[in-house]
């Protein structure tokens, strides 16, 4: 019987130097914690119920819009202000048996806690703390850092995927021009093509989302922190072009593969005809010696038959010849 994976996967309290302070076990006792005033907390959460959610919302004072739709998993990548706290969305992806799974993470952070829910198919978040806890200097920014950690941990596992994509288009384009055309190869172009749609649904909306963190809300996030964001913006921006040059390569693939599909039809039609204009002269000689008439030209002579034989095998070796110089044989 499998064990059900916690909903409450980390809950961390920091100190202003970005040192590990308590891990919190029941989160009625965040605000205790927090109560000391140079601390905050970084929480991960994985499909939390409704019950969770509203303990969540009761020691943050979240917004009842926000907590509505951290409960429903299929938003729209985002950021939003509440009061003095934000709520962004993005969407996560992992390469699954060789197509993309798409999950969902909503944050929330304010002055003193990061909250991280997550959606669906998508990496915990344990590497990203791992990291940021490598840096206390940096951690001790507060939840803005922790908060790039996050979206810089979802960004560079956006890269393997792109990489993954990139490799198997060239082995395609491979199969595109071999000489026995493959129904699998338009099918799998059509399957990467539709994934690709969806990722660069997720990578459009994150580059707002990097931007606006760069730019805006100087009471959550820190001066220090936002060169980060811009950074991560940086490797958003170059995704988002990999991905939007390798749908133009698809679609282009497509078309060159059903075109040489076309092409390959048409010179098996070309080779059709030419065997059947080969065949025309003959049969046509052979159907007036078949009519049922006394007097036939030269049925009485005895060199007729091979004469006429001669022509037959002469005139089919000139439309061989004739239709092999127009490369329809």
């Amino acid at each position: 019987m499998n064990t059900p994976a916690p909903m409450v996967v980390n809950c961390v309290a920091y100190d202003r130097a970005g040192r590990r302070v308590a891990e919190i076990h029941e989160l009625s006792a965040i605000s205790d914690v927090l109560a000391a005033g140079d601390r905050f907390v970084w929480i991960g959460l994985h499909e939390p119920d409704a019950a969770l959610l509203d303990t969540l919302q009761q020691e943050f004072g979240l917004h009842d819009l926000a907590i509505e739709d951290a409960h429903n998993a299929h938003q729209r990548p985002k950021i939003e202000t509440y009061g003095d706290s934000l709520f962004v969305v993005v969407q996560t992806a992992q390469l699954v048996a060789g197509a993309i799974a798409f999950g969902e993470t909503h944050v929330f952070m304010g002055a003193n806690y990061l909250v991280t829910v997550r959606h669906g198919t998508s990496l915990s978040y344990a590497g990203a703390r791992r990291s940021a806890e490598q840096s206390p200097e940096l951690l001790g920014l507060g939840p803005s850092y922790a908060l790039y950690a996050v979206l810089d941990f979802v960004v560079d596992n956006l890269m393997p995927i792109v990489d993954a994509y990139r490799a198997e288009l060239r082995a395609l384009e491979g199969d595109i021009f071999d000489a026995q055309w493959k129904r699998d190869s338009i099918r799998r172009l059509y399957e990467m093509q539709r994934e690709l749609m969806t990722l660069r649904l997720a990578l459009a909306p994150l580059q707002d989302i990097l931007s606006q963190m760069v730019r805006l809300y100087p009471a959550l996030v820190r001066d220090e922190t936002r060169v980060y964001f811009r950074d991560v913006f940086d490797h958003v921006s170059r995704l988002n072009e990999a991905v939007n040059a390798m749908r133009e390569m698809l679609g282009a693939a497509m078309t060159v593969s059903l075109s040489l599909v076309t092409v390959r039809q048409n010179e098996v039609v070309k080779r059709l005809a030419g065997w059947a204009a080969l065949l025309a002269a003959p049969t046509l000689i052979a159907s007036w010696y078949g009519m049922n008439f006394r007097h036939m030209p030269e049925l009485d002579a005895p060199w007729a038959y091979p004469v006429m034989i001669g022509v037959t095998v002469a005139i089919c070796s000139g439309l061989f010849v004739a239709l092999r110089r127009a490369r329809w044989l």
